[in-house]
């Protein structure tokens, strides 16, 4: 039997409870670390840049390594939740995971370097992992549910995570289209609205992952058709 409150209503069992915590408690981790090295360290054109000046390593690897956390315990959480339906995001997560521990052990190379080094493609390659993985999991996982509030706000931060994302592409020094838009004056706030984005899109999944009320379209049912009743034929 599912315990319940006082108010009768069912209470999350403690196996999913537990992760989701564990979730949100990453993501606020990883907040409080880059926020960190944003107020505290020099200016840096991108957040991954911390790490290669004096005191920004332990920040930026507290902050990717509490987000991967965030990641494996939601996914932990759907797989507890909804095994079948949640297949799909829980396979993005523990990619967006795998990502986020890559970058943290493979530095990005300096922004002056004429030539990239193995160490900065790895992290370059598993950036760009992390910022397309989780919010395609997003949107995976609120495809196909109930019209409610918070799968809408799911839906949402999906769409603001992608859009973001583009701009930060289009921005980027690397592309061609950034000099006609004078990119390279914003990309990094850009790059830090993404991962803002990507952060908030975690704890509201983890948020939604406990919610007892039905996730699930219901299927439209056919109306019902009326037979004539046929006279009783009299005997003859």
């Amino acid at each position: 039997m599912t315990p319940t409150d006082l108010s009768g209503r069912g209470m999350e069992p403690v196996s999913v409870t537990v992760p989701v915590v564990s979730a949100v408690a990453g993501a606020l981790a990883a907040v409080a670390a880059l926020g960190y090295a944003q107020l505290a360290l020099p200016g840096q054109p991108l957040l991954s840049d911390y790490a290669l000046i004096p005191g920004g390593m332990a920040p930026v690897l507290i902050g990717m390594l509490a987000l991967a956390g965030a990641c494996l315990s939601l996914a932990y959480a759907l797989a507890t939740r909804e095994p079948g339906r949640s297949a799909a995001a829980r396979v993005l997560l523990l990619a967006a995971a795998a990502g986020l521990m890559l970058s943290a052990v493979f530095p990005t190379d300096p922004g002056g370097a004429a030539v990239g080094s193995l160490v900065g493609e790895i992290h370059r390659w598993s950036s760009a992992v992390i910022f397309t993985a989780l919010p395609v999991a997003g949107w995976a996982l609120a495809r196909g549910r109930a019209p409610l509030p918070m799968w809408n706000r799911v839906k949402a931060l999906s769409v603001t995570s992608a859009v973001a994302l583009v701009a930060y592409l289009v921005a980027h020094p690397a592309s061609f289209t950034s000099p006609l838009i004078g990119g390279g004056s914003y990309y990094g706030l850009l790059e830090r609205g993404v991962v803002l984005a990507d952060i908030a899109l975690v704890v509201c999944m983890a948020v939604t992952a406990v919610d007892r009320r039905p996730t699930v379209r219901p299927a439209a049912r056919p109306a019902p058709t009326e037979h004539p009743e046929h006279p009783e034929r009299l005997a003859a």
